[in-house]
């Protein structure tokens, strides 16, 4: 059974940063591709930045060059470094864990407001 548990949101002016970590229990994290996907109100869930087993990265185009996601698989966590947020980013960020063969899981959501 994985769980996976997000912390590091708030409120924060535009043009601000934060950094959410998202921490998973069991076994297979470092074999998952560990993902960040956000949700504002009225839509649909969204695919923000995503991180392999071999530390490859890719990132939604609404957030190339803001954001950064890395991982610690010694200490099964994972991180979203934001940078120069923008009221339009203001949405819960999800985690995310899909790994081959196994379930996909996502964490209850931490929820980030950004003010103008």
């Amino acid at each position: 059974q994985v769980q996976l548990v997000e912390s590091g949101g708030g409120l924060v002016q535009a043009g601000g940063s934060l950094r959410l970590s998202c921490a998973a229990s069991g076994s297979i994290f470092s074999i998952a591709v560990m993902g960040w996907y956000r949700q504002a109100p009225g839509r649909q869930r969204e695919l923000v930045a995503r991180i392999t087993t071999g530390y490859s990265t890719n990132y939604a185009d609404f957030v190339k060059g803001r954001f950064t996601i890395s991982r610690d698989n010694t200490k099964n966590m994972v991180y979203l470094q934001m940078y120069s947020l923008k009221p339009e980013d203001t949405a819960v960020y999800y985690c995310n864990l899909q790994a081959l063969g196994r379930p996909e899981y996502w964490g209850q959501g931490t929820q980030v407001t950004v003010s103008s």
